[in-house]
C-alpha cells in the first residue's frame, strides 16, 4: 500500500514537473531530512548545526529541517512527499540505511539530487555519499575495548569478550565496523572473543538493554554500539550492571560518567559545511562516493575529557594515544 502511495504522491509531481527548480549562482535550497529526532542525537544536531550555520553565512541559501521519526517503515514515503514540490535543490541526511531508500525515490524524481552521510552507495547519478573510515575508527576503539577487557580495571572480567551491539544490519557494519572492531581488538589479545546481536529498531531502547544484559549474562565487559536512541538501554544496562561503553560520534561521557569511558567522533558540522559549499558550487560528483578519516581531519578521539583521563588507567591511555597518533600517520 505504501509503495502505491508513493507513486500517486509521483505521478502528481510529474504531471507537474516543470516546478523542479534550477539552481541559480549562488542560490540553493536545501531540504535536511533527519531520520528521527534531533533532541538527543548528537550526530543529527550536528547536521542541522552546520546546515543553518552554513545558511547564515550564504544569504542566498534557505534551509527547512524536516524530523521523520523513528519508524523507518514510513522514511521512503517522507522523503518522496517532501521532493514532490520540486522546491528543493539538495536533500541531506545521514544514515546508512538511506540511499537503498533515496535510490527508490530518484527513480520517480529523477532530478532531485540526494546527499548522504556515514553511508556508502556507488553508481547513481544523483546520490552523492560520504562515509568516514569506519573501519579506521572501528579500528581504535576495538584496540581501546582490548586494553580495556584485559585490564585489571574495576568492571573487566577474565572472560575476555567485548560486545558490538547495532540497530541493524547493512554493508558498512559488517564489511567495516565489526571486523575493524574485532581486529583492533586482538592487537591488544588474539584470544579476545566479540559477540555482536541486531536489535532490529534504531528506536527501542527496551530491546537493546535485554541485549546488553544478556551479553553481560555471557561475559561481555566493554560495549560499543550504532543504534541510535535506542543505545540509551545499552548505556543503562551497563552502568547498572557494571560495563563499560564506547561511542563512535561524538561526547558522551557526561551521560554516564565513569561508564562510557571512550568517546569516538566524526566532525559531523565541518563536513556537512564543506559539503554544502561544493554543491553551492556545483563541484559535486554525483555518483562517486568518498572515503574521509583521521588523517583527513575528520575522525578523531576525545582524549582531553575527564571522563577518559579520571576513569582509563594512565598506562593504558598511554598505549592507547600511541597506537591512534601510530594510526593518524600510517
Amino acid at each position: 500500500m505504501k509503495k502505491y502511495l508513493i507513486l500517486i504522491i509521483a505521478a502528481i509531481a510529474l504531471l507537474a514537473s516543470g516546478c523542479l527548480r534550477k539552481q541559480s549562482a549562488g542560490e540553493m535550497s536545501v531540504l535536511v531530512f533527519v531520520p528521527g529526532h534531533i533532541a538527543g542525537s548528537s550526530t543529527y544536531e550536528l547536521m542541522v548545526q552546520g546546515s543553518l550555520e552554513f545558511a547564515e553565512k550564504n544569504p542566498g541559501v534557505s534551509i527547512k529541517v524536516y524530523e521523520a521519526g523513528f519508524n523507518q517503515a514510513e522514511w521512503e514515503q517522507q522523503i518522496a512527499e517532501m521532493v514532490s514540490s520540486g522546491q528543493y535543490d539538495i536533500f541531506i541526511s545521514s544514515n546508512p540505511s538511506l540511499p537503498e531508500l533515496c535510490a527508490n525515490v530518484a527513480e520517480m524524481f529523477y532530478l532531485q539530487k540526494f546527499i548522504i552521510l556515514d553511508a556508502d552507495y556507488e553508481g547513481h547519478s544523483q546520490i552523492k555519499t560520504y562515509s568516514y573510515n569506519q573501519y579506521e575508527q572501528s579500528l581504535f576503539l576495538g584496540y581501546l575495548a582490548g586494553l580495556i577487557t584485559t585490564s585489571n580495571m574495576k568492571h573487566a572480567n577474565a572472560a575476555k569478550r567485548i560486545g558490538f551491539i547495532a540497530a541493524q544490519e547493512y554493508p558498512l557494519l559488517t564489511r567495516q565496523m565489526i571486523p575493524g572492531f574485532l581486529d583492533g581488538a586482538r592487537l591488544v589479545d588474539p584470544q579476545i572473543e566479540l559477540d555482536r546481536r541486531i536489535i532490529g529498531s534504531w528506536a527501542d531502547a527496551n530491546k537493546a538493554a535485554e541485549l546488553a544484559s544478556a551479553m553481560i549474562d555471557t561475559g561481555v565487559d566493554v560495549f560499543t554500539s550504532i543504534a541510535g536512541g535506542a543505545s540509551t538501554g545499552i548505556i543503562k544496562t551497563a552502568r547498572d550492571r557494571g560495563a563499560y561503553v564506547l561511542s563512535y560520534n561524538s561526547n558522551e561521557y557526561n551521560n554516564a560518567p565513569g561508564t562510557i569511558v571512550g568517546c569516538g567522533v566524526m566532525e559531523i558540522k565541518k563536513l556537512v559545511m564543506e559539503v554544502l559549499e561544493q554543491a553551492l558550487n556545483n563541484e559535486i560528483e554525483y555518483g562517486k562516493p568518498e572515503t574521509v578519516g583521521l588523517k583527513e581531519g575528520y575522525l578523531n578521539f576525545i582524549f582531553n575529557d575527564p571522563g577518559y583521563y579520571d576513569n582509563i588507567p594512565q598506562e593504558i591511555r598511554q598505549r592507547f594515544e600511541m597506537f591512534v597518533e601510530e594510526l593518524r600517520g600510517m
